[in-house]
């Protein structure tokens, strides 16, 4: 009997991860390409250049296909998760009317502004991909949030036109919404040609792709936390009921139909402040990495792996992108003396997402008192041992990190079983396709020594910071 394969398709921040998968969960084939630099105009304004999603995309499932030494035939559906919170707005004809506007762009913190009459649809990556993909106008509901006209109680668009008014958008401008796990519409057939698959397969659509990482890392339950360490790194939590109001976190739409994900604050520009460093130290880091002929990345963490906890008093603030209501914050390392080397300021960096995520988890919990018992950790920085040891050090708990190169791929190919009736429910594909890689447990001292060190320290440097940061914003923005 001819083996079932599925696709799993990861456009996120970075890159575009593709993986087909055995409907087991096992990995058959991986391929990626990277996205390209997003551009920045002019201060608050971010976007992706010429069409690189699509060509990041597409890149990526060529070279996938291109590792695949099964049976093309045999891959019966492509599941699809993409980069959120961005803004797609294309001409009459489908095509860019402007370049993709990034999460990180300013003009993504209000309502969407008609001001350029040859856009004709407003939609997100996964509309435009999907669209890319199979030539039709859908896209999931569950990738639609802030300041868009979504009624969560249906999965629908509101018919309330005072609503749509109020996100500067008409019905006609938006595509049609279908739930998690449905069909976005099937793969054009010029595509299927050229990527040697079988006509008529079905492209299934997940949702926002830190609730598809939810989903693909197993989190099922109210007492297990997931960190999602990538470009923007927050924290997820599974709930089955919705929430009107918070404070403390953003409920999101799950990869399950109206299932939620409590989503804790986040760090903007998260792991990418370590590519950053990566790139400063640039030569030292590629010349002694060969001379040990181990990866960059292994040498980094061996050499982080002997600085002591607490960066011998070199801490960092992550605000190497302010958020918009607090513009004024910048990127902070304060405590350098004689001691300090790069690899203080490498630990001190993942000390740094460790505590902010923390504090940040914090919130979200004691706002709707609750708490949990273990960790999951998904994403590039999950590939971390020292990361990931930090981060169960500092929580006190066991951290599990899932088998696997992207969590999100994996939840996209859930859905794409769930779709194909391989399994009955999410819930049943979920706990066949994923598996556990390793579990890191705390040190009880490092755990004490880390906290002591948040509540007396961390926890209060921009109390101090803010007043001279903003008095630096009006003459270095």
């Amino acid at each position: 009997m001819t083996e079932t394969y599925v696709m799993g398709i990861d456009n996120g921040s970075q890159s575009t991860k593709v993986i087909i998968f055995d409907t087991n969960g096992n990995e058959a084939a991986f391929g990626s390409c990277p996205l390209r630099d997003p551009l920045t105009p002019e201060p608050g304004i971010v976007v992706h250049p010429d069409d690189d999603l699509w060509v990041s995309l597409s890149h990526a499932v060529k070279n996938c296909l291109d590792n695949f030494s099964g049976n093309r035939e045999a891959i019966a559906a492509i599941g699809l998760c993409t980069i959120r919170s961005c803004r797609v707005l294309l001409k009459e004809n489908g095509t860019l009317a402007q370049p993709v506007i990034s999460w990180m762009d300013t003009r993504l913190s209000a309502p969407y502004k008609h001001e350029d009459e040859s856009v004709k649809y407003v939609t997100t990556t996964s509309g435009y991909l999907g669209w890319k993909l199979t030539g039709q106008m859908n896209d999931t509901a569950a990738n639609y949030e802030v300041f868009w006209p979504l009624d969560r109680s249906t999965l629908d668009w509101s018919s309330d036109e005072e609503v749509l008014a109020a996100d500067g958008l008409s019905r006609d401008m938006l595509f049609h919404l279908v739930k998690p796990g449905e069909i976005l519409g099937n793969l054009q057939a010029d595509l299927a040609q050229s990527f040697g698959l079988k006509a008529d397969i079905p492209v299934v659509a997940t949702a926002n792709d830190k609730a598809v990482e939810v989903l693909g890392a197993g989190i099922k339950d109210e007492k297990t936390v997931m960190i999602s360490l990538g470009t923007f790194i927050s924290a997820m939590i599974y709930r089955k009921e919705d929430k009107d109001e918070a404070e403390n976190f953003f409920p999101t739409l799950a990869a399950i139909p109206f299932r939620y994900v409590y989503e804790s604050g986040g760090i903007r520009r998260g792991m990418w402040t370590v590519s950053w460093f990566k790139k400063l130290i640039g030569e030292e880091l590629v010349t002694n990495a060969s001379k040990e002929k181990i990866s960059e990345e292994e040498y980094l963490n061996r050499q982080a792996a002997q600085i002591p906890p607490g960066s011998d008093g070199l801490i960092t603030m992550l605000d190497w992108l302010a958020s918009p209501d607090r513009p004024y914050r910048k990127g902070m390392m304060i405590g350098f003396d004689q001691r300090h080397t790069a690899f203080h300021i490498y630990r001190s960096i993942l000390e740094a997402i460790s505590f902010n995520i923390k504090n940040n988890i914090d919130d979200m919990l004691n706002e709707i008192n609750s708490s949990v018992e273990q960790v999951v950790v998904t994403g590039g920085g999950a590939k971390s041992d020292v990361l990931t040891q930090i981060i169960s050090d500092l929580f006190g708990l066991p951290v599990h990190r899932r088998q696997g190169k992207s969590s999100a791929c994996l939840g996209a190919a859930v859905s794409a079983c769930t779709h194909l009736n391989i399994y009955e429910d999410f819930a049943h594909a979920a706990e066949a396709m994923i598996k556990n890689e390793s579990t890191f447990y705390p040190d009880s001292n490092r755990h004490t020594f880390y906290n002591e060190v948040n509540e007396t320290l961390v926890k209060h440097v921009r109390t101090h910071t803010d007043e001279i940061l903003k008095r630096s914003y009006a003459f270095f923005r």
